[in-house]
Order: structure tokens, then C-alpha cells, then sequence
């Protein structure tokens, strides 16, 4: 889906008014005062204030999805592909605190779209969980619950940009306390 330049405007306003108001309390009068612009010139852009909402939830899953295959697709040994796997993921986070913010909280708001974005999510999950499977199945550390751990995992990193401040710590110092945090807190201290 590419937005045009005006959208993008219109989507980086609406992802600052649902942080700050949520998307329920949200108005498209709101957006258009933020904007300066009367609400009914907005619809010249959007059909609705749940489209802006499809705009968040679907675009960040995608990027979710472009970084999950390249971590699939890279030929490494398998405790580097969980590392990877949690970087990349970490990645799309923490350079998307807002969005990932409203993604995680708001999503259940969609309407027409919420089937295909509960499909999109579980999709994600089971790839996840499959990818996270092979990893400890080669390592040979025990998973007794891969659906734990993979909702685990995935809530861990997903609520991640609400830890942090935004200019406290570099991503790589939150990535890597996070990436420590979850290999060693889940498994023990594996030095293989």
C-alpha cells in the first residue's frame, strides 16, 4: 500500500492524536484541527478514521513480516538466528514506538478488516513459533510449551518501546539487554 504524501502527513498526525487520546477517543474533528484543516477536506484523503487505523496495524505487520524472512532466509547457526530474529523484530519496535504503541493496543478497534489482521496476526505467530521451534530443536534445548514461548517472546519484544525512554539508551543497548533477557532468563545460561 503506498500512501501518497499527503496520507503520510495525515497518518504521522493520527498516530500522535491515538497515542495521546486513543483511537476510540479520537475524532476525525480532532485530526482535522491537528491538521488546521476542516474534517470534511480530510476525506478527500481518507475514507474513514478506521482506514488511518489499517494504515498503522497493517503497515508495521508488514515490516514485521519483510524482517521475520530475511531472518528465515539467512543461512546461520541457529542460536544467531534467534538473535537475529530478536533484533530485527526489536528493530521495527523501537524505530516505530508510536505505531508499535497503537498496533499493540488498538487493533481490536478495526472493523472491516479485523478477520484478515487476526489472520495476518496468527500467520505471524505460527512462523514465529515455527522458526523458534527449529532453533531449539537444533540446540537441543527443551521447549515444553512452543506457544508459550513464542507469545512470550513475542509480548516481550512487541511492549519493549514502553520501557524505555527515547533518548536514554541506543537501540543496541536495548536490544542487546532485551536479546540477554530473553535467551538467558528463558533458558538458562546456555554457552554452547
Amino acid at each position: 500500500m503506498e500512501l501518497k504524501e499527503k496520507q503520510i502527513k495525515i497518518l504521522d498526525v493520527a498516530v500522535e492524536l491515538f497515542k495521546e487520546k486513543g483511537y476510540m477517543g479520537s475524532s476525525v474533528r480532532d485530526l482535522a484541527t491537528k491538521l488546521n484543516i476542516k474534517a470534511a477536506s480530510l476525506y478527500a484523503h481518507i475514507r474513514s478514521k478506521e482506514e488511518i487505523l489499517e494504515w498503522i496495524c497493517f503497515g508495521i505487520a508488514n515490516d514485521f513480516f519483510a524482517e521475520l524472512q530475511t531472518v528465515k532466509s539467512t543461512d546461520i547457526n541457529p542460536k544467531d538466528k534467534l538473535n537475529l530474529f530478536i533484533d530485527k523484530h526489536l528493530s521495527v519496535v523501537l524505530k516505530n514506538r508510536d505505531v508499535t504503541h497503537i498496533y499493540s493496543n488498538e487493533w481490536r478497534h478495526l472493523e472491516e478488516r479485523l478477520p484478515e489482521f487476526v489472520e495476518l496476526r496468527k500467520n505471524y505467530q505460527d512462523e514465529v513459533e515455527e522458526l523458534i521451534s527449529a532453533i531449539y530443536k537444533a540446540e537441543n534445548w527443551e521447549l515444553k510449551s512452543p506457544t508459550f514461548t513464542t507469545r512470550f517472546i513475542l509480548h516481550t519484544l512487541n511492549n519493549s518501546y514502553f520501557w524505555f525512554k527515547r533518548n536514554i539508551e541506543s537501540t543496541t543497548e536495548i536490544t542487546g539487554e532485551i536479546r540477554d533477557k530473553i535467551l538467558f532468563g528463558l533458558l538458562g545460561n546456555h554457552n554452547n
